[in-house]
């Protein structure tokens, strides 16, 4: 019988998931956190990005977080996102849009817009892309 710890993936609006996993791979602000059952309790700061979840038979979920913490304590990883979503279930055309619109707001640079705000939304909009893409690679091979 495989080990397994217990996941919940919270966003500001829903539950997004509540499950059994053999393994997650989460984009933290240092770089990507593999965890394990029993590993040893963390507390890390997410960036923008895939949240990937395997269950006790090898079969991956993902899912898009916008940011937010990940608690992890030896049997329970606890996500608390901003905003989250299944990977397949994110609106590429309003990803690819927000792009867009932040790069033209980059790029013009007028005193009337926020340069951080626009930064931010571009961070998680190319994350969102990168997130489809991904997952794309992986139902394709």
């Amino acid at each position: 019988m495989a080990l397994t710890m217990h996941i919940d993936i919270v966003s500001a609006e829903e539950s997004i998931h509540s499950g059994v996993a053999s393994y997650i791979l989460a984009r933290a602000t240092e770089g990507e956190v593999g965890v394990y059952p029993r590993h040893l309790p963390m507390l890390v700061q997410l960036r923008p990005g895939e949240v990937t979840v395997r269950d006790e038979h090898g079969q991956e979920d993902h899912y898009y977080v916008s940011g937010g913490t990940m608690e992890v304590q030896p049997h329970v990883v606890t996500i608390l996102a901003d905003a989250a979503t299944r990977a397949g279930d994110i609106d590429e055309a309003a990803a690819e849009q927000a792009r867009k619109r932040a790069e033209e707001a980059l790029a013009n640079r007028s005193g009337e817009i926020d340069y951080a705000r626009a930064q931010a939304e571009l961070v998680e909009a190319a994350a969102q892309l990168r997130t489809i893409q991904k997952l794309r690679k992986n139902t394709r091979g």
